[in-house]
């Protein structure tokens, strides 16, 4: 869709009052220049001016006029004029074809190409003769000069002029404006602004669950966040000095747990060398850890020249040590470029900016550089002395195996089943359980008390034998069962006694030491794995930290900004500074008038009392009832008050008839739709800061720069919609986005849009905007007319599928435009031929006695026009 920036941008002026002072080329440039300049544009290849005159004031504003068509521009000077009121009455006598008021004077210099003339006679278009117009409508005139000021419906309005007979036209119009009331559209705004700059709010659990995986980032951050988070990567080099060390320590912890699987053994119960073997390779095994901690430390520690080393000298001398910091080569050509995805990703959606910067700032934690002194205090986790101060398990009693007791019990009474002398035998269950606790308390010296868990099982022991014999005196077994009961009582004694040995070693101090140096060493090789990870990529991680926390900034400026100016006008706080141009968005900008609409429509009252005067809108001047005719001091229906001095200001002071009104109360997408604008203004606006962060220039300046250009954008988007409503996009709108359409928006019904510029082309479909003296001027030919319909391109699909629905022919050639706010129909009736005189005077100025509506004598002089001389048209 094309915009208004696109077609060009329709510049008023006013020559009804104020032509005096833009007697000078400089004048008049310095004139369009403020135009410009308050609205924010820049001058255009292509200037399009719109001019409103009065029929007198053709000739008496030629050298305005002469100044216009010879504006120095790049491309083509194209003026529309709009001539309001009727002629003063020319060619008196009786042997002229046409009476007084019948009569347009045109000065040669607008016959150029580009240039047409509108002749509204009547805005308020009165019906009858009867009917006394007044002699000005500023609410009809307002409405019609922001139609005529849509770029798509002037250029249109133009190009139908131009193939017209003189370039020269009266306007029928029939209009419909769908439109916000100013206060819906003032609180729309305002919550669109809080919606944008949102609120800085904690996230989510899963939100941060999601964010420190990098899974939600675009490439490259997500490689410079895994990079430091991965767990695959190979940070010791095979072979070389870490590794050697590393192997070294890994080796003596084997060797110390398989010495411990020996003493945890029968065998390592009956000789003391199982243990002596156990402690030395333990020994071994704390040496070579403590060697290994102290090449990490080194590693942790760096050069230790107080500066920090490049990251060339990082790499060289940890590749001394046997580790290897993977390659980062073209690690930091993309950042920018991730960044902005991720931004782009995050705002659209639909995320607040203070929500985005908070994930930018979550972002340069994740992927910045940790110092290595953070690093090297984690290092005492894993030294000696933090292993000495874990608690120590074995220093309790040790614990008796799970069933000793019972099985104690039954071993005994099994080898207890004796009578007689050979009920001594019956001993020999006890015996064995004895021996076992009298060896664990050698082997075991200075493991607590580890006489305790021997005292049960002999006991159980004990009891059970004397059960046995019991059983044995009065069962009388015989004695082969009593053996077998012996040799199965001392084979469970010797399990249970097993059992025993390894429970006394599991509950050994000595024996959860392996352990902890098992644990030790992979703390220490994941403290180096993290050491050479966080020397990954190390500059091109600074630099993306570094950019990630200037965008954060910006963002929590720019939404402060926001945040700032949807505060209401009367409670906002009062801005101290140096002094300078007061911005355009001082006022309320939601009641004030256009831009582009000049403030030349005052002229001091200089007691001329001529008609002309009448359209003459003075500072302070307000439309009031008219005067009586002839008495002095009516001046035309005006009077003095505070009212505003532009006559467009007002737009809801009078409905023409030709118009029709639609405001509605706001859709429910109204408030969704304008904060998204805001965020695709966001991201034009940011999108040259990129190229600063891809150049590693993402400093202050820039950020300064980026938040200017998001509020001269935050403007654009107001003025957009002060001019163009709500359903035009604004031009910097992304093009992938869906616009909501009129029911959506503003809640009112786009059918009246399609019945409008559907309705066939006959003369009952527009309101002439002529007098009924004018009217009989104009062309009866039906035929001759131009007919332009045209709606806003916001609504065309709601329009088009409207037509299909009802089964009404879409008229051909319908003009979709940029606004969003008019739509309707207007034709170009042409004049009869020779109603329109083109003259060139000699001496073209009022001032050298030059007036060719003089009806006393300017036709009486042979050089008024002097049509030999070639200077008439």
């Amino acid at each position: 869709m094309k915009t208004s920036e696109d077609l060009g941008t329709v510049i008023r002026l006013d020559l009804r009052s104020g032509a005096a002072e833009l007697d000078t080329a400089k004048a008049l440039r310095a004139s369009v220049a403020r135009q410009l300049g308050r609205a924010g544009l820049s001058e255009p290849d292509d200037p399009l001016f719109l001019v409103i005159d009065t029929p007198a004031g053709l000739t008496d504003h030629q050298r305005q006029y002469e100044l216009l068509t010879a504006y120095r521009a790049v491309g083509e000077v194209r003026i529309l004029v709009l001539l309001v009121g009727s002629a003063p009455g020319s060619y008196a006598g009786e042997d002229e074809a046409f009476q007084p008021d019948r009569r347009l004077v045109r000065p040669a210099v607008l016959r150029a190409s580009g240039t047409a003339l509108l002749w509204a006679g009547d805005l308020r278009s009165a019906r009858t003769a009867l009917e006394q117009p007044e002699p000005d409508a500023p609410e009809a005139l307002a409405v019609l000069v922001d139609v005529l000021s849509v770029p798509d419906v002037y250029l249109k309005v133009l190009d139908g002029l131009g193939a017209l007979p003189d370039a020269v036209a009266a306007p029928g119009v029939r209009l419909l404006e769908q439109d916000l009331p100013l206060e819906v559209r003032d609180r729309a705004w305002r919550d669109a602004l809080v919606r944008f700059a949102g609120e800085d709010t904690e996230l989510a659990p899963d939100l941060l669950a999601t964010a420190s995986s990098g899974a939600d980032l675009p490439e490259p951050l997500r490689s410079l966040v895994a990079g430091r988070g991965g767990r695959d990567q190979r940070h010791r080099e095979p072979g070389g000095v870490a590794d050697s060390t590393y192997a070294a320590g890994a080796q003596a912890l084997d060797y110390a747990e398989d010495a411990l699987a020996g003493l945890r053994s029968l065998p390592g119960l009956l000789w003391a060398s199982r243990r002596q073997a156990f402690e030395a390779d333990l020994d071994q095994a704390h040496q070579a850890l403590g060697e290994y901690r102290d090449l990490v430390g080194t590693a942790l520690r760096g050069g230790g020249s107080g500066t920090a080393p490049s990251a060339a000298e990082t790499a060289a001398r940890l590749g001394a040590l046997g580790l290897r910091v993977p390659s980062a080569e073209g690690m930091g050509e993309r950042i920018g470029e991730g960044l902005r995805e991720f931004a782009g990703k995050l705002l659209g959606q639909g995320l607040a900016l203070r929500s985005v910067a908070q994930r930018f700032t979550g972002l340069a934690g994740r992927v910045e550089p940790v110092p290595g002194s953070a690093l090297v205090r984690k290092l005492a986790d894993h030294s000696t002395e933090a292993l000495s101060r874990r608690p120590v398990v074995g220093n309790g009693p040790v614990a008796t195996g799970h069933g000793a007791l019972p099985a104690a019990a039954v071993a005994g009474l099994l080898g207890g089943l004796w009578r007689g002398p050979l009920a001594a035998l019956a001993i020999a269950v006890p015996l064995v359980f004895l021996a076992v606790a009298l060896l664990g308390a050698s082997r075991l010296r200075g493991a607590g008390r580890p006489g305790r868990w021997g005292w049960g099982p002999r006991a159980a022991a004990l009891g059970g034998a004397a059960a046995g014999v019991v059983v044995a005196y009065a069962v009388e077994p015989p004695l082969w069962l009593s053996a077998v009961g012996l040799l199965a009582g001392l084979g469970v004694a010797v399990e249970t006694a097993r059992r025993l040995w390894r429970a006394a070693i599991d509950s050994w101090a000595a024996f959860h030491a392996t352990a902890a140096l098992r644990e030790a060493l992979a703390g220490l090789d994941a403290l180096l794995a993290e050491a050479v990870r966080e020397h990954w990529a190390v500059e091109e991680r600074l630099h993306c930290a570094d950019a990630a926390r200037s965008v954060a900034g910006m963002l929590r400026a720019t939404a402060a900004a926001a945040a700032a100016e949807a505060v209401p006008e009367p409670e906002r706080p009062t801005v101290t500074g140096a002094p300078g141009p007061e911005p355009l968005d001082a006022d309320d900008w939601l009641t004030s008038t256009s831009v582009l609409e000049t403030d030349a429509f005052a002229v001091p009252d200089d007691g001329d009392s001529d008609w002309a005067s009448a359209y003459a809108w003075q500072d302070g001047a307000s439309w009031s009832e008219p005067g009586e005719p002839g008495q002095p001091g009516a001046r035309g229906g005006f009077a003095e008050s505070a009212g505003p001095a532009d006559p467009w200001a007002d737009r809801t002071a009078g409905v023409p008839r030709w118009l029709d009104r639609e405001s509605g109360e706001g859709g429910p997408e109204l408030v969704a739709v304008l904060a998204g604008d805001l965020t695709d203004a966001a991201m034009v606006a940011m999108e040259p800061y990129w190229g600063a962060v891809e150049r590693g220039q993402a400093g202050a300046l820039a950020v300064r720069r980026t938040e200017e250009r998001v509020r001269d954008l935050l403007s654009t988007a107001r003025r957009h919609l002060q001019h163009n409503g709500v359903l035009a996009p604004p031009p910097f709108a992304a093009d992938h986005r869906t616009r909501a359409g009129s029911a959506n928006l503003l809640g009112t019904d786009p059918r009246r849009v399609a019945d409008l510029v559907g309705t066939e082309a006959d003369r009952q479909a527009v309101v002439q905007l002529s007098s009924p003296e004018q009217g009989t001027l104009l062309s009866r030919d039906p035929a001759a007319a131009v007919w332009i319909r045209f709606a806003p391109e916001a609504v065309r699909d709601e329009v088009e599928k409207t037509w299909r629905t009802t089964g009404c022919v879409p008229p051909e050639q319908t003009l979709w435009t940029s606004s969003g706010r008019y739509a309707g129909l207007v034709r170009l009736t042409p004049l009869r031929m020779g109603v329109v005189d083109t003259v060139r005077s000699r001496q073209n100025s009022p001032a050298d006695g030059f007036d060719p509506y003089d009806r006393e004598d300017a036709y009486d002089r042979a050089d008024a026009h002097d049509r030999e001389d070639g200077d008439s048209w």
